[in-house]
C-alpha cells in the first residue's frame, strides 16, 4: 500500500480485515497520509504474546502527519511484540525525542533485528543513546540505519562495529551447537567452560571385555 493516499479513515475500513488475515507478516503503509488514529490500529497488529500472528516487517516510513505521541505509543507496542523484526521509520521528522523512546522499545524487544531511521531529524544526541543501548543491553538488533542524519560518521561507526561484534559472537555459538550436534563424542563439561573430547580406543576395548 506504499503511497497510497489512505489515510487513518481508510485504515480503519482496512483494519478489520487486516488484523484477522491468517498469515499477513508484512506491512507497507510507507507514505500513506497517516497519522496518530492510524498508529493506534497498527499497534494492534502487534501482539504481546505468541498466542496470536502478528507482523514481522512493517514499514511507516515518511508519514509525518504522525506526532511524537503516535510514536510513542508505537514504541511501546514494539517493546512488547512478540514478533517484529523489522521496522522502517525513514523519513519520517522522529527528532532525538522520539529516538529516545525507539531505543527503549529495542533494549525491550527480543526480536526486532533491523531499525531503519534514514532521514528521520537524529543528532549526535540520539546516536549517543543508541550507541549506550547497544554496548551495555543485550538486543536482537543486527541492523541500524542512520543514513541523512546530523550524526558524525564516528560515532556510526563505533554502533556499526558493535552491531558486528554481537553478530559475529552468535555466529561463533551456533557453529559450536552445530559441531557437538554433529558429533556426539563432544561434550561440554558443566564443572567448567573447556570443552572436553571423549574419543573411543581404550575405552572401546574396556568396554569389549566388560561386555565378554
Amino acid at each position: 500500500l506504499h503511497g497510497s493516499p489512505l489515510t487513518d479513515a481508510g485504515l480503519a475500513l482496512l483494519n478489520p480485515a487486516l488484523s484477522i488475515h491468517p498469515s499477513l507478516v508484512a506491512l507497507d503503509l510507507g507514505d500513506c497520509m497517516l497519522g496518530d488514529e492510524g498508529i493506534n490500529l497498527i499497534c494492534g497488529l502487534l501482539p504481546p504474546d505468541g498466542a496470536k500472528s502478528g507482523l514481522k516487517e512493517l514499514t511507516l516510513s515518511a508519514n509525518p502527519g504522525v506526532t511524537s505521541k503516535g510514536w510513542g505509543r508505537l514504541a511501546i507496542a514494539v517493546a512488547h511484540s512478540s514478533q517484529l523484526r523489522v521496522l522502517n521509520l525513514d523519513y519520517n521528522p522522529l527528532g532525538d525525542q522520539v529516538a529516545g523512546m525507539l531505543a527503549v522499545a529495542v533494549a525491550s524487544s527480543r526480536t526486532l533485528e533491523v531499525l531503519d531511521l534514514e532521514g528521520t531529524g537524529l543528532t549526535n544526541q540520539s546516536a549517543q543513546t543508541l550507541l549506550d543501548m547497544v554496548e551495555n543491553y543485550p538486543t536482537a538488533l543486527r541492523t541500524l540505519i542512520l543514513a541523512e542524519n546530523n550524526i558524525s560518521p564516528e560515532l556510526q561507526q563505533q554502533i556499526s562495529d558493535l552491531l558486528s561484534e554481537g553478530e559475529e559472537e552468535e555466529e561463533s555459538e551456533a557453529r559450536e551447537v552445530t559441531a557437538r550436534e554433529k558429533n556426539p563424542w563432544i561434550c561440554q563439561n558443566n564443572s567448567s567452560s573447556q570443552m572436553v573430547l571423549m574419543t573411543s580406543g581404550l575405552g572401546d576395548s574396556l568396554l569389549a571385555e566388560t561386555e565378554m
